[in-house]
């Protein structure tokens, strides 16, 4: 492993002295010899790339199913009887069918690509007493790293020096705050985000400078952890993939079965040709195997993802579609997700009153609220005095462009702006009033800012001061109040701040001091000597999306439960979970409480808590194993590099387009354009919709292939020559799943679709009734089909025209089941039925277009050995559909009753 420790001790619990004295390293940084051997001995500071498998490998991977393989025999078999035609349409279908899969097949390994593009090209290092830029590939343990504000960190780092340093986490912690960095050693068991005296590679200088000592590099780095995670994580096939692989072992079997009786029958009972008998069990094969399957599920989930993207959800793999249908878990991050990451004031508080802000966001959209009724700032001159101060202690700037608020500043700071805004002041205006004379920015040893003002008019001085309750109440002895100031009750104030914090938000205090009318100059004792008023203390937090909250609800009502795993603190989350809905009744469980877990003890635990805090990448994934171990199909939302490993092992990984990392979104099936957790809930709609229809196309495509296969056994169990050929059984199966099957995709959602729990993964695509629906549609096909067969045959017309007629009625009857089948139980008989869908209509027409080309088309006549049909024959086939029609329509009618007269039913 590169860059550990030869002790057991973590470097984060370890004194810098110490750090460098096991890495053998001075204040002046390493020799160039050292540099060498260390990277001789370590390797580059890089990822490892994996393994890729190439685009022929990908081609070939197309061909791995097992009604392929049915098919390929089929067309080896037809090639030997030198059936030329036949072995041709076949092999068609089949590389067709492959194009699909290849094409289908996206990006699905760039998330390492992504995590590797993070890590800093150059580093400012320290080596033989000087200072140099160096490709932060040549990085090795013992390295001394300069950090200043924009840097992003090259490697882990354990600090030896900061001044003021704060470090954005948020892609590997879920903070949406930026860090404070110290120098000292923590606990050996603190979680990731409380690690103070480490700079973790990968991660933002926000502020101020640092230095210190390279620990790990490549692999060994917290990001390096979470690319090795991501390479060994197994993706999860999708419960419709798992159903169809099942049912294709099943029919296979099935159709392998038939074929061989079928064979076995007609050579040694019947003593049929060899050649001949061969080739109706190929037929018999070739009519049984759907091949229209596999292209008809990759249109219907396409329109699906057409569907979706309207609705701000982009797909990246056609199969999450389906699975957004059946998921029964949402393990959702909080940060970014279920909030905007954006730093909102959301509580005020005087020493007489206590205020919430409306609004959400850097958006100054809302306003101040006391008792329920917005406030006018005349009527409040403490709150309009607070107010002025937060925007007089601050460098955050809020500007309005590209049709959206955006923040230059620290984010706190630009939450205090916003709550300005909201009130109706003017941040500039107020600076006119009281422009800045001096400032102490804000430093993290002190933890406050202190600015210096004069007023224009009246000649008047002011020092503001911001910053930690803690600091700002010890330096204040009066409170201001509408009659004045009054001795400050500090035990009030804790009182009120602590219920505050407990709601998990932030607090920020702010006093004033008026000074003398001749200062220009601030200086620390002008704070140290206190008599400081405390004007306000503001409570802030990240706070979730007000349509996060109707989309949670809206999800837990489709019987979907939601769980936040959040990289933040405790007390945060649960205020969240709160606000959401999301149930805490089970209590907030901290990520390290999971270590000693074992799987089984983490699979009971995950189905009575659903919030779980300071969560790292190993907690995330065991999480989603855990749930997924229980029976649940999972969707995991999130943004960072750190969420990357459980999008991918999800069920459906879902991460946020806007401010997600590209590891992220390249682990991820699905994107989010507006990063709004809602359109989860709008994907979850769309995505049962898909099933319904799914399962409306193969409830159609199953008879027609029962239907060809039944009259194919039908004509050898009773000594006649075949109805159909093969390559007839493949046209028909071909142009109805493109034209017909295809148009149930574009059915409309099911009234109540999100009120219905979700379906069992484990349950089978057809249930009993559906298989029985399926007979039963096969047997009025082969009835239809066989006996204008023997009809024509009775007649002593050519084996071509009687061919043609069975091909002709197998359609028609095709056709009329199509509006049987748009709605499964309930009735078509009436006008929204027969022509409440344009595709249905549509797809009819071509249908009789191909099917007319087919017939009368001397090209297709040859290839196909079809026959021109004449109006007694239309007029035939014609009463066939509509006889069919009305029997499945009676069918129908009949389960409603049955329905109706079953208690419960």
């Amino acid at each position: 492993m590169r860059g550990t420790s030869s002790s057991a001790t973590p470097w984060h619990s370890r004194e810098p002295a110490e750090v460098l004295a096991e890495l053998a390293v001075s204040e002046q940084g390493l020799s160039g010899e050292q540099v060498v051997e260390r990277l001789a001995r370590h390797g580059e500071n890089r990822l490892p790339a994996p393994p890729r498998s190439g685009p022929l490998r990908r081609f070939l991977r197309q061909f791995h199913n097992v009604l392929i393989y049915v098919l390929l025999v089929a067309a080896l078999g037809t090639a030997l009887l030198q059936h030329w035609v036949d072995t041709g349409v076949i092999l068609g279908v089949v590389v067709i069918n492959a194009v699909v899969g290849f094409l289908q097949e996206g990006k699905a390994e760039q998330a390492l690509e992504a995590i590797r593009g993070m890590l800093s090209p150059k580093a400012l290092v320290l080596r033989d007493g000087q200072r140099r830029t160096v490709p932060a590939e040549q990085l090795v343990p013992g390295d001394l790293v300069l950090l200043q504000a924009g840097d992003r960190v090259p490697a882990d780092l354990r600090l030896l020096r900061c001044h003021n340093l704060r470090i954005d986490e948020a892609m590997l912690t879920g903070e949406s705050v930026a860090v404070d960095k110290q120098t000292g050693a923590v606990d050996a068991d603190a979680d990731l985000g409380d690690r103070r005296g480490m700079a973790f590679s990968g991660t933002l200088v926000a502020f101020g400078q640092g230095r210190g000592v390279v620990v790990g590099t490549g692999a060994a780095t917290e990001i390096g952890r979470i690319s090795t995670l991501l390479g060994e994580v197994e993706t999860l096939t999708t419960p419709l993939l798992r159903e169809i692989a099942a049912f294709g072992r099943w029919l296979s079997g099935a159709i392998v079965v038939l074929a061989g009786m079928t064979f076995a029958f007609g050579y040694w009972g019947r003593h049929y040709d060899l050649l001949e008998t061969f080739l109706a069990a190929v037929s018999l094969a070739v009519a049984a195997i759907p091949e229209g399957l596999p292209a008809i599920m990759t249109i219907t989930l396409a329109i699906g993802v057409q569907r979706m993207a309207v609705r701000n959800a982009i797909i990246r793999r056609l199969p999450a579609v389906e699975t957004l249908g059946s998921v029964t878990t949402i393990c959702t991050d909080k940060t970014g997700t279920l909030t905007r990451n954006e730093m909102t004031v959301k509580t005020l508080l005087t020493a007489e009153e206590s205020y919430e802000v409306s609004g959400v966001g850097y958006a100054p959209h809302g306003g101040i609220h006391h008792a329920g009724e917005e406030v006018a700032l005349e009527q409040h001159p403490v709150l309009a005095e607070a107010l002025r101060a937060i925007l007089l202690c601050n460098d955050a700037e809020l500007q309005r462009r590209d049709g959206g608020w955006h923040l230059e500043g620290d984010p706190t700071e630009g939450a205090l702006v916003v709550a300005g805004l909201k009130a109706g002041l003017d941040a500039r205006e107020v600076a006119r009033h009281y422009p800045r004379d001096d400032v102490i920015p804000f430093e993290s040893l002190y933890k406050f800012m202190v600015t210096l003002h004069h007023h224009h008019e009246g000649g008047q001085r002011l020092l503001f001061l911001k910053g930690a309750p803690e600091r700002v109440l010890a330096v204040c002895d009066r409170e201001r109040t509408r009659d004045g100031d009054r001795p400050l009750d500090r035990p009030r104030w804790e009182q009120r701040m602590d219920a505050i914090a407990a709601r998990g938000q932030r607090l920020l205090a702010v006093a004033l001091k008026p000074m003398e009318e001749d200062r220009r100059t601030l200086a620390f004792p002008d704070v140290e000597a206190g008599g400081l008023t405390l004007v306000a203390v503001c409570g802030i937090i990240d706070p979730p999306r007000e349509e996060a909250i109707a989309a949670v609800r809206q999800c837990q009502q489709a019987g979907i439960v939601v769980k936040m795993i959040t990289g933040d603190h405790a007390v945060t989350a649960r205020a969240i979970a709160d606000e959401l809905g999301i149930r805490t009744a089970g209590g907030v469980v901290p990520g390290h409480a999971l270590e000693p877990l074992s799987d089984e003890e983490l699979t009971a635990l995950v189905r009575e808590v659903d919030v779980f805090a300071r969560a790292t990448p190993e907690h995330k994934l065991r999480l989603v194993r855990a749930l997924q171990a229980g029976g649940q199909v999972v969707a995991m939302t999130g943004d960072g590099v750190n969420d990357a490993p459980a999008l991918k092992r999800a069920d459906v990984g879902v991460a946020m387009g806007i401010k997600g990392s590209e590891a992220a979104r390249e682990a991820a099936a699905m994107v989010l354009a507006d990063d709004n957790f809602a359109s989860i809930a709008h994907a979850v709609e769309e995505g049962r919709t898909v099933y319904d229809n799914l399962r409306k196309a193969i409830l159609y495509i199953l008879p027609t292939s029962g239907g060809e296969a039944l009259t194919i056994m039908a004509a050898v169990l009773l000594g006649l020559t075949l109805p159909l050929l093969p390559a007839q059984v493949l046209w028909v199966n071909m142009v109805t799943a493109v034209t017909l099957s295809l148009a149930l995709a574009f059915e409309p959602a099911e009234p109540g679709v999100m009120r219905r729990r979700p379906r069992d993964p484990g349950a089978p695509i057809l249930s009993g009734f559906l298989v029985w629906r399926a007979g039963f549609v096969s047997l009025l096909l082969l009835a239809g089909t066989f006996g204008h067969f023997l009809w024509m045959e009775r007649q002593g017309v050519e084996i071509e025209l009687a061919r043609t007629v069975a091909i002709n009625a197998l359609v028609m009857g095709e056709i009329a089941y199509l509006f049987n089948s748009r709605y499964i139980l309930e009735p078509a008989w009436n006008r929204a039925g027969l022509l409440g869908s344009r595709a249905v209509l549509v797809a009819v027409g071509v249908l009789v277009v191909l099917q007319a080309l087919f017939t009368y088309a001397p090209p297709l006549q040859l290839l196909f050995g079809t026959a021109p049909l004449g109006a007694k024959e239309w007029a035939s086939i014609l009463a066939f559909g509509v006889i069919l029609f009305a029997l499945v329509e009676l069918e129908k009618a009949l389960f409603r009753w049955r329905q109706r007269g079953t208690p419960g039913g």
